[in-house]
């Protein structure tokens, strides 16, 4: 550590409370952490670099925030902290000096329906007291201009004791609500298509039900089929209205259906109840194939997808109305605010200008308050979260980031840096992980965790400053400085997909030829319109003629403590056939999911003992030992090893394991090879989805696409946490798929990518109403000889050009 970083502690004239200058850690264990003991100096810019899966979020934020969340939730009174996250105490022997750590990570928000960018940073709440003071007509309180809530009123008799007597007396309330009632606040109807549900023509007996999971003879169609309230031989389009409502809408009845008592419901709320309300993305294929043929989102045709009611959008400031406002780009509405002057509200535009210029400083100028919080991007989302503390007057607190410039141009990336130094400035403690060359530049400490990931990684490499990196000869330090060489010969194109008109967001009436066969990289600054472009033509488009398109996004992995790669990938299916094909007995004994589960933990391996208010405690189940299966499972073997042994082997050795010998299955090994392609060779198969990092998960995500039967593979950003160690893989993967004949679109803001490319096309020139065009088509080398844009600019910096 430079010694500027540390006070003179033997100083007679140093106040003891001076002394406190380090975040001291000893002992470390969270995850593959091995025995971590580092001193972090605090008021600087500390950041935490190393290949994908070293331990960096182990180390600050399951050890560092999470230590100092617990002891802040332990000042709480027990019944307050009943209603809190139990967190437990990180595996570390000493933690000192902590201070309060507000967390900024890369969490996508809610995708609930009524959650959006404006809900989520408190812009709505001052614009809805805004319009209820000043709006014309007047119409009620704040609530009035919320669709989130429902006008309601009532009246009764409500019995009080009063004085040893009991009295009754009239009440009545009333609620004015800004919903809109007829999408309940949501901004879109859905519309189920009747024809997907079933055939007219036919009749319950004859299979006139297309639903999955509703074959005759199943208790779901039995349900219709013998319920009694029509003839199941009598073809539904000859049902009489009132057995058509039966059929369809009929509100839920007890009733004995078969011989047992049972609730009767139509069949169009019986399907929204079981499936729509469910999440999409964790539907099974085939049941999210249905939905998405039988459902239709139709924006509101009461609100105009404005989600509000009538009254609340017939009142108006100088002929604006709330849902223009929120509708109105964030730099629009944040000087449309500003030319507002009313001194009864005065210290209430000085705040809501406050944040609305926050947004701009942050780059998310470009976004609307309208826009569903669900669609942000990782990277949008952690800004998004930024917003509230950027004006924030408290100092001496320890911001923790992660991955602060994820979904950042090179030109953005700039604007964060001054954002992060700033936050530094005021006094505070920031703490940053992070693998952008550019961002690590600007850091005083930065602490290199490694060697390599997973189980060989968890040791810190190197401790001090950037210069004192550049010349340790870690896996960062050797790869700090690389530059990418742009293509001397770039391959020819194949075919050409033709974008004509295309005008989702912000794009303005695109015409674009995208090369097929090549690699292709889509680029601009953020909000430039790049996922618009194709996201919204190409993916959710149709695709070039006879090829399937596989999109890659950075949408989560959802999964339990009980998914793991294995699950995720369905690597487990064919490794569960092996084993039961070995041993002449049922695959599902091979799943600690289900009947090869240790009975005494579930198959979870450890115990969990809820202690209420206080962190739970996990300890390894005494039956199984913490390898999930019953002991009879662990009898059967495949060549020499129990199933608990294959699933604790990393990707590497499974790949040789099942690709010869008497273990040799094909479809467990094609799984494997595969992951290692993308550079997850280090995982265990068994290691639980949960803890693994950004980057990791993505990479798993990719693995199992590239399964898929498709000619275009979109990628967004697959370099999103990856080191600069990596990258090179990933270039090389790329490589793989276009020669194995595939097109290969990516969206990226990363130049070595950039530089790789065959074709790039570029967006902007800015974000929001600002970009939406194409500035540059070509290859790299026309886009660094031209410098004609952004891009061109910071790609000409990074090659030397």
């Amino acid at each position: 550590m430079s010694k500027d970083a540390r006070p003179d502690t033997h100083s007679p004239a140093l106040h003891g409370a001076d002394s406190h200058d380090l975040i001291r850690v000893h002992g470390a264990r969270e995850n593959n952490l091995k025995d971590v003991s580092i001193e972090i100096p605090k008021r600087r810019l500390t950041v935490f670099t190393g290949v994908s899966g070293s331990g960096k979020s182990s180390l600050v934020f399951d050890t560092i925030a999470a230590e100092s969340q617990r002891l802040i939730n332990e000042t709480y009174s027990a019944f307050v902290q009943g209603f809190m996250p139990t967190l437990a105490r990180p595996e570390v022997d000493v933690l000192d000096g902590l201070t309060t750590a507000i967390i900024v990570d890369q969490q996508r928000m809610g995708a609930d329906p009524r959650s959006t960018v404006g809900t989520a940073t408190d812009a709505n709440a001052m614009l809805r007291i805004l319009f209820s003071r000043l709006g014309q007509p007047h119409i009620g309180s704040p609530k009035a201009f919320s669709f989130n809530v429902a006008s309601a009123s009532g009246a009764g008799a409500l019995t009080v004791e009063r004085a040893g007597r009991t009295v009754k007396e009239r009440r009545e309330f009333s609620i004015t609500g800004g919903m809109c009632l007829r999408c309940e606040g949501r901004g879109a109807v859905t519309d189920i298509d009747l024809t997907q549900l079933f055939d007219e023509g036919k009749s319950l007996n004859e299979g006139a039900l297309t639903i999955p999971g509703y074959t005759a003879g199943g208790w779901n169609h039995r349900l219709y089929s013998e319920s009694g309230l029509y003839d199941p031989d009598k073809p539904i389009r000859r049902f009489t209205e009132r057995e058509r409502e039966d059929f369809l809408h009929r509100e839920p009845t007890r009733m004995k259906i078969a011989g047992i008592n049972m609730t009767y419901e139509g069949l169009v709320p019986r399907i929204q109840r079981s499936m729509l309300s469910k999440d999409r993305e964790a539907m099974q294929p085939h049941i999210r194939a249905f939905v998405d043929r039988a459902v239709t989102f139709t924006t509101c045709p009461d609100c105009d997808g404005t989600r509000l009611s009538g009254a609340a959008r017939s009142s108006k400031i100088g002929g604006i109305g709330i849902a223009d406002a929120c509708a109105m780009q964030i730099s629009d509405l944040a000087d449309w605010v500003r030319g507002l002057e009313e001194p009864s509200v005065a210290p209430l535009l000085a705040t809501l200008q406050q944040t609305l210029d926050s947004f701009v400083e942050i780059g998310l100028g470009y976004l609307s308050l309208d826009r569903p919080a669900g669609t942000l991007s990782g990277g949008e989302a952690q800004r998004t979260k930024m917003i509230r503390h950027l004006g924030s007057s408290l100092t001496d607190v320890t911001y923790v980031f992660d991955e602060p410039t994820i979904g950042l141009h090179p030109h953005d990336i700039q604007r964060m840096n001054g954002l992060l130094l700033r936050l530094r400035d005021k006094g505070n403690t920031v703490l940053v992980v992070e693998h952008k060359p550019e961002t690590i530049a600007i850091a005083d400490h930065v602490v290199d965790l490694g060697p390599g990931a997973g189980t060989a990684g968890g040791a810190v490499c190197f401790e001090g400053t950037v210069e004192g990196l550049r010349a340790a000869g870690t896996v960062t330090g050797r790869h700090l400085d690389d530059r990418s060489a742009v293509k001397e010969s770039v391959r020819k194109p194949t075919g050409t997909l033709e974008i004509r008109g295309a005008a989702t967001h912000n794009l303005r009436d695109v015409d674009v030829d995208i090369p097929l066969g090549v690699l292709v990289v889509v680029t601009g600054v953020a909000g430039s319109g790049k996922s618009s472009l194709v996201h919204g033509s190409l993916v959710n488009g149709s695709g070039p003629d006879g090829a399937g398109v596989v999109s890659v996004d950075q949408g989560g992995i959802r999964g339990s403590r009980r998914s793991n790669p294995a699950t995720y990938s369905g690597l487990l299916d064919p490794i569960r056939k092996a084993f039961a094909k070995a041993n002449g007995v049922k695959p599902a004994l091979f799943s600690a999911n289900s009947e090869g589960a240790c009975p005494n933990c579930n198959g979870a391996g450890v115990v969990y003992t809820d202690l209420a208010m206080m962190a739970g405690v996990a300890t390894v189940c005494e039956e199984c030992e913490g390898k999930r299966f019953d002991a009879s499972v662990l009898g059967y073997h495949l060549g020499g090893r129990d199933i608990s042994e294959v699933l604790a082997m990393s990707v590497t050795e499974a790949g040789e394991f099942f690709g010869a010998g008497e273990a040799r299955t094909p479809a467990a090994h094609a799984v494997l090879k595969r992951l290692a392609d993308v550079g997850l060779g280090y995982l265990s198969l068994g290691q639980p989805l949960t803890t693994l990092s950004g980057g990791e998960r993505q990479r798993l995500k990719l693995a199992t696409h590239m399964a898929e039967k498709g000619g275009v593979y979109v990628l967004d950003e697959p370099t999103a946490g990856l080191h600069l160690a990596d990258v090179e893989q990933l270039l090389g993967l790329l490589d793989r798929l276009v020669d194995s004949g595939k097109s290969v679109i990516v969206v990226e803001h990363h130049q070595a990518v950039m530089a790789h490319a065959d074709w790039i096309i570029d967006l902007g020139p800015g974000a929001g109403h600002d970009g939406g065009r194409i500035v540059f088509e070509g290859t790299p080398a026309d886009l660094v000889a031209a410098r004609a844009t952004l891009t061109g600019e910071h790609l000409a910096a990074y090659v030397g050009g």
